[in-house]
């Protein structure tokens, strides 16, 4: 069990694990949720969208919950109310994810307990876009770091 914080862990993390089943993933564009999944999928992540509302999102097929996945998950990630952690934290265990990754204001111990008992990596109150593109550079992507916001002030014309 690891309780992620430290950069080499979460660096691991997202080096080693690129099959991610998004927890609670809208297909609504403005959704923290769908931009944190199609930055994760731009970068060459694998992402399986879980939400009973939908079919599809981002292309990919949408399964009710993780259980109904047909395939193998590394990452579980959770955009979901911290009160709806515990059981997908169960669930988590149960189709052999490596890590469930609670996304910032999701905050669980006894979920947090639960898929560290059994193993799995966990990392609570972080986003996995954020961590992404602070340790692999892509503060650039969706107008991050660009230039186009700023404090400074612009120059007067001469």
């Amino acid at each position: 069990m690891t309780l992620m914080s430290d950069i080499r862990t979460l660096r691991h993390a997202l080096q080693n694990h690129r099959t991610l089943a998004v927890v609670g993933l809208s297909a609504d564009w403005f959704r923290p949720s769908y931009f944190a999944a199609k930055y994760m999928q731009e970068h060459g992540y694998r992402v399986i969208p879980v939400n009973p509302k939908y079919t599809e999102i981002l292309g990919e097929t949408c399964y009710p919950s993780l259980k109904d996945i047909p395939h193998p998950v590394d990452m579980v990630d959770v955009f979901r109310k911290p009160a709806d952690t515990p059981e997908i934290a169960h669930q988590a265990v149960a189709i052999g994810a490596k890590v469930l990754w609670l996304q910032l204001g999701v905050v669980n111990e006894e979920a947090k307990t639960i898929a560290a008992q059994a193993g799995l990596t966990v990392v609570m109150d972080r986003c996995v876009k954020i961590e992404h593109a602070r340790l692999f550079g892509g503060l650039g992507w969706f107008g991050v770091n660009t230039g186009v916001i700023s404090a400074r002030r612009p120059l007067p014309p001469h």
